[in-house]
């Protein structure tokens, strides 16, 4: 073999290899802009091992999370604009404590200069608060969900989960188990009465 051919073979290999690797790990910020991997890459590399990995790890925990608490704001938010019989719900089945929770959030925000996050006050309360919403209102729920006292338990379980998925913690292996099971309840709840 000549040295031409030593090389095509090792460039192949790699590119072989490379595949192998990219099917296999995940990828930073999949769906987000390639521009913004790019900006963020040299920002990871400051980091420790340990940290990386830890973020990595995590990162699932809170998609799961990320998704299902999107998905329980929608489920509040389509629910009571039916009942409602428009977008104006907030007003009428939002109980005094959500409320009062929005205005300080959007307040604190629009202080900071932020950029608004929603013009819907449903995406500035906490998570206790959703469950909050749906306790009050759980007569209008009641045909969606299959039992009130296992909503609230199912809630109380998230709520506890999402702290340390919420404010940069580790989840530990039982509670990443009691994760995957309350988010399997969820959908159980899901289902209806029966």
């Amino acid at each position: 073999m000549n040295t031409e051919d030593i090389l095509e073979l090792f460039v192949l290999k790699c590119a072989a290899l490379k595949r192998e690797v990219d099917e296999f790990v995940p990828q930073t910020g999949s769906g987000a802009d390639s521009k913004d991997i790019v900006k963020i890459e040299p920002l990871l590399s400051q980091f420790s091992t340990n940290i990386r990995n830890n973020a990595m790890e995590m990162a699932a925990h809170y998609k799961l999370f990320y998704m299902l608490e999107n998905e329980i704001r929608r489920l509040i938010d389509d629910t009571l604009t039916e009942h409602s019989g428009g977008p104006d719900w907030w007003d009428i089945y939002a109980p005094e404590s959500a409320k009062i929770e929005y205005r300080a959030n959007l307040q604190r925000e629009q202080e900071a200069g932020f950029t608004p996050r929603s013009e819907n006050p449903l995406d500035y309360v906490t998570f206790g608060h959703l469950g909050d919403i749906i306790r009050s209102n759980y007569s209008l729920f009641g045909g969606i969900l299959s039992n009130q006292k296992a909503m609230g338990r199912i809630m109380y379980s998230l709520n506890n989960l999402r702290g340390p998925i919420a404010h940069c913690g580790l989840l530990a292996e039982d509670e990443v188990d009691r994760l995957m099971l309350t988010v399997k309840d969820w959908f159980r709840l899901l289902e209806g009465p029966k």
